[in-house]
């Protein structure tokens, strides 16, 4: 299953970046509306942008400690979105996917807050965590960026070449 969304173009927030408000909710602090918005698009991403046929919610959105992060905008539409996994979930690691820029927020700088957000989170909730992500591989650059480094060779997932990358804990983000 894809979990980065393949179109980051700034390091940075620019004057472009749109003025969003950050959120960090377990999936039962998920009110149903903003969950329906979080799922369509996910699967406007990943399935129908992506041409990737999977069942995207897969039963780890639900678990106890899983944190949904996204941005708001002030039209109350979701501008990004990650989500973040506890160890032992998905990886021995804590990890974070389903990473996304809603199509109409692309290229405005929302990718490196939007992960520094979730290794905010990840911090916060898991002091001193490793963390271990599996990225598209053409986006290895932009995650080494954020501290992470590749831990395994390139596979294919539904079709799209991805690279397990771990970022160890204090690393520099």
């Amino acid at each position: 299953m894809p979990d980065a969304e393949p179109r980051w173009h700034h390091a940075g927030m620019t004057a472009s970046t749109p003025a969003v408000r950050w959120h960090a909710l377990a999936f039962h602090e998920l009110d149903a509306r903003t969950l329906y918005a979080l799922l369509k698009l996910r699967s406007e991403v990943f399935v129908v942008e992506q041409n990737c046929v999977y069942l995207d919610p897969d039963g780890k959105d639900a678990h106890p400690q899983a944190v949904h992060v996204f941005a708001l905008a002030d039209d109350d539409a979701i501008a990004a979105y990650l989500r973040i996994l506890p160890p032992g979930l998905s990886y021995p690691q804590v990890s974070f996917g389903r990473v996304l820029t809603a199509p109409a927020y692309r290229g405005r700088g929302l990718g490196d807050p939007l992960v520094r957000q979730a290794l905010a989170q990840i911090e916060a909730r898991w002091p001193g965590s490793d963390v271990q992500i599996g990225a598209q591989a053409h986006l290895e650059r932009y995650y080494a960026r954020h501290g992470f480094v590749p831990s395994s060779e390139p596979y294919l997932d539904d079709g799209i070449p991805h690279i397990d990358m771990l970022r160890a804990a204090g690393a520099p983000a």
